[in-house]
């Protein structure tokens, strides 16, 4: 199957993927502030508030955030990875072509827009 991409469209593409790991990588550390993840928790567990719960909320959070970055993060390095492989653009379930203009809303993407609303429903049940 040839490619549905064209060369500019695919350069764009991995020139948005490039600037979103850039920012992803910025946003974790400055929301961990340089420290792994579990020295980040106990740096926000410490901190002196007369406030337990909300410490203990403030903490979730961040937690929620970080794992929220570094999954999309691992999503978009995976999605470079692709980038150049004839499969990028495919659907990896029924192998039809993703439209440029969902890769463009999300360029990770791995599902046609039918196939995700599958997965969607299936995850859902």
């Amino acid at each position: 199957m040839g490619h549905h991409l064209t060369t500019g469209q695919r350069a764009l593409l991995k020139a948005e993927l490039e600037l979103r790991r850039r920012q992803l990588q910025q946003q974790l550390e400055t929301h961990q502030e340089g420290r792994s993840r579990a020295e980040h928790a106990r740096e926000v567990l410490e901190r002196d508030y007369d406030d337990a719960p909300q410490r203990a909320m403030d903490r979730e959070v961040d937690m929620a955030l970080s794992d929220i970055d570094t999954q999309e993060l691992a999503q978009v390095t995976k999605a470079l990875e692709r980038i150049e492989g004839e499969d990028y653009g495919l659907c990896s379930d029924c192998g039809a072509e993703v439209p440029f203009d969902r890769l463009r809303i999300e360029p990770y993407a791995r599902r046609c827009v039918v196939c995700e609303a599958k997965a969607e429903q299936a995850r859902r049940v």
